[in-house]
């Protein structure tokens, strides 16, 4: 039996990985810790095979005057949690990265695919903390410490927050939507979950792009949340146009119409084995009040 730690209590990816492997109850076992409180470092991590490393801060603000936060917390935290995990012999540690950075935003109208080739040019205060915890993560990976890092893009699931509750809130909201076609890389929380099981099956390495494998179109998207919600939507070509005119000076409309995927190449672990929910049945679960898993 494997025993997993995860360190940052009560976050959307955590408590959903926790649920998950749950279902394995004679092959994984799990403890969560919260590091808001410093007691944290009290918490032996011997005997731990595995430390999944979810805790830090997100896009809560842009002000420079957080930029010292965002460093204690996704850079400064994160190294102190791998350090003991390793000096505890612990022979994993996962760490929970993003797409941010690279720090692109997609332009409405064009393909932009991230490949292995892509520098790195974060932009925001989250993606600069998140690629410096990369960076420093790297240098205490050893024969007997593995350090796998995700690069994730955009995670949505039944009750997440973020994005997709407010496109949800959106659509309820108007009858009306933009006919904008485009591609995004996006996951489910179950497919990242199962994603994540793997990772720790196989004692994996390296740095890792899960997605779904179909690309997310905005326009599918919108109709799908719709049609679950009973809901009739309009989708105007007119305001399309409009979109795609502001589109070029506004920044938020390029990260809701805008094109950024990655290339599919990276994300096909295990030949995508661990998508196990495909794109329409994975809204069907975010539109309904699931006692049970799709």
């Amino acid at each position: 039996m494997k025993k997993i730690l995860i360190t940052g209590a009560n976050s959307y990816i955590g408590t959903s990985f926790e649920k998950w492997v749950l279902q394995y109850p004679e092959k994984y076992s799990v403890d969560t810790i919260d590091m808001k409180e410093e007691t944290w470092r009290e918490k032996s991590f011997k005997g731990y095979d595995v430390v999944f490393h979810v805790a830090g801060i997100a896009h809560v603000s842009s002000n420079p005057r957080m930029k010292d936060l965002y460093y204690k917390v996704n850079r400064d935290l994160t190294i102190e949690a791998a350090k003991k995990a390793k000096a505890e012999g612990v022979k994993q540690f996962i760490f929970m990265s993003s797409m941010s950075v690279y720090g692109i935003n997609g332009l409405i109208g064009e393909d932009i695919v991230i490949t292995r080739d892509t520098p790195c040019k974060p932009n925001t205060l989250y993606g600069r903390s998140k690629l410096e915890a990369e960076k420093e993560l790297k240098k205490l990976e050893d024969k007997h410490f593995r350090i796998a890092i995700i690069r994730a893009p955009m995670v949505y699931g039944p009750n997440c927050p973020g994005n997709y509750t407010r496109l949800k809130e959106l659509v309820i909201k108007t009858p009306v939507f933009p006919m904008i076609n485009n591609k995004r890389s996006m996951i489910f929380i179950d497919n990242l979950s199962e994603f994540i099981r793997l990772l720790i099956e196989n004692q994996e390495k390296g740095l890792f792009f899960p997605q779904n494998k179909e690309y997310v179109d905005i326009v599918e998207l919108v109709r799908l949340i719709a049609k679950k919600n009973k809901k009739n939507m309009y989708f105007s070509r007119s305001l399309g146009f409009g979109i795609k005119f502001l589109g070029k000076r506004i920044s938020v409309f390029k990260k809701v119409f805008g094109n950024l995927v990655f290339d599919l190449n990276l994300s096909s672990y295990k030949d995508f084995e661990y998508n196990i929910v495909d794109f329409e049945k994975s809204i069907e679960c975010c539109e309904i009040d699931r006692k049970k898993r799709c």
